[in-house]
């Protein structure tokens, strides 16, 4: 019997862990049988990675999308990627991130447009340009963490410092996948 994949996307700083919002958001995730994606990097991706594949008995895999470049015939994942915690690494020949998150030329729109919701912590620019596209391609997304750590972002984004809310958010986005979903 065919088991169709459910994918949640979590994303934030690429500096720092916040682990204190990571960890247990991860933690769910794998113990609700869903596959994580992350941008295969350092800080929360790194964090979220690495707490997910600690789960004892998960069904899910960690996946992560690694930005790369082609020079000279030759593929090159950006150093650093993808992080160890990473059981399927995506490789893309997508470069850009950070102020130029909403580029064509970044990978934060397969970040965005693979998983079926998506969870931003607290990051800066390139946090802030996938929830932006998120917005912009309609799919799921809530910020989770101090309220504070979102002032950058669009004030239409739900904000939340509870897990339960972010597990109800996850549970209603996966009955109803986002209208480009193709999961």
């Amino acid at each position: 019997m065919r088991r169709e994949r459910r994918i949640i996307g979590v994303f934030g700083s690429g500096k720092e862990e916040h682990a204190e919002w990571v960890v247990p958001l991860v933690r769910w995730i794998a113990e609700a049988g869903f596959d994580l994606l992350t941008g295969a990097g350092s800080g929360v991706m790194r964090a979220a990675a690495d707490a997910f594949v600690q789960v004892e008995g998960r069904r899910g895999i960690s996946i992560g999308i690694v930005p790369g470049t082609v020079e000279d015939g030759e593929y090159r994942p950006r150093p650093g990627y993808p992080n160890p915690g990473v059981e399927l690494a995506i490789y893309t020949h997508l470069p850009l991130s950070g102020e130029q998150g909403t580029d064509p030329l970044s990978r934060n729109h397969i970040n965005v447009l693979t998983p079926h919701a998506l969870v931003a912590l607290p990051g800066g620019a390139g946090t802030a340009s996938e929830a932006s596209l998120a917005l912009r391609y309609g799919k799921p997304v809530i910020l989770y963490g101090p309220s504070d750590a979102f002032r950058r972002f669009h004030s239409d984004l739900e904000r939340t410092e509870s897990l339960e809310r972010v597990a109800e958010f996850i549970r209603d986005a996966v009955r109803e996948p986002g209208r480009l979903s193709a999961h």
